[in-house]
């Protein structure tokens, strides 16, 4: 039984594979946490929110996921001495591969939530003001209920990126599916058969999320 805690070295197939699923759960929480901060900071009426959400899409959209990886590593953990609360090496390469591909992934829910957002009438929005509610309040119980019902679709989408991004980890030494195939390569001569053994095991992971999630957004979506 697995500790969901805890193996990140497994050299096993199904313990590499298992890492990767918790780099995309750990990362699919933050980053849709992180992304929808952002898009609230992207329609909200005080300039200087807007702007930094703004900024913050639109820079790190354009930096390659690898360098982002790196730089939590390289940068945030060697240089300034950020572990994320751990003096582990393998906790904290996995810790730090989370922080990055949260970072990163972000930036596109912030912008899967805010078309969701542009799809709510404006007034909607404007019958909530009437009434008294402030901007936070217009947000969490008129507007973002029905923005993440219209944008299940998109966000499947990421989620599924993320899935297949969590490779990039292994840039840093987190023993996901990538590293695991990387060193299978290496070692064996079977480059084709092994290729296509973590090729599947992919699809297996991102095929019924797909699924699933299309079935879910056919189902919630908001009749207008």
């Amino acid at each position: 039984m697995f500790d969901f805690l805890s193996d990140y070295d497994d050299p096993t197939l199904l313990g590499a594979f298992w890492v990767t699923i918790k780099l995309t759960l750990f990362s699919g929480v933050g980053s849709l946490v992180w992304g929808t901060l952002l898009a609230a900071m992207r329609v909200s009426p005080v300039p200087l929110m807007r702007g930094f959400a703004t900024v913050y899409v639109n820079v790190v959209r354009n930096i390659p996921l690898t360098v982002i990886i790196l730089f939590t590593s390289l940068g945030l953990a060697d240089i300034f001495g950020v572990t994320m609360g751990s003096d582990i090496f393998k906790t904290r390469d996995f810790r730090l591969a989370v922080l990055g591909l949260v970072a990163y992934t972000a930036a596109f829910v912030c912008e899967a939530i805010r078309s969701g957002i542009n799809t709510v009438p404006l007034g909607q929005a404007e019958a909530a003001r009437a009434i008294g509610l402030n901007f936070t309040q217009t947000l969490r119980l008129i507007v973002l209920p029905q923005a993440f019902r219209a944008v299940i679709g998109p966000l499947a989408n990421v989620l599924i990126a993320l899935t297949k991004n969590t490779t990039v980890a292994a840039a840093i030494g987190v023993a996901e599916a990538a590293l695991l195939m990387k060193e299978m390569i290496e070692n064996e001569a079977q480059t084709v058969l092994i290729a296509a053994v973590f090729a599947f095991g992919f699809v297996v992971l991102t095929l019924p999320t797909g699924l699933f999630l299309g079935w879910l957004s056919k189902r919630l979506a908001v009749k207008r």
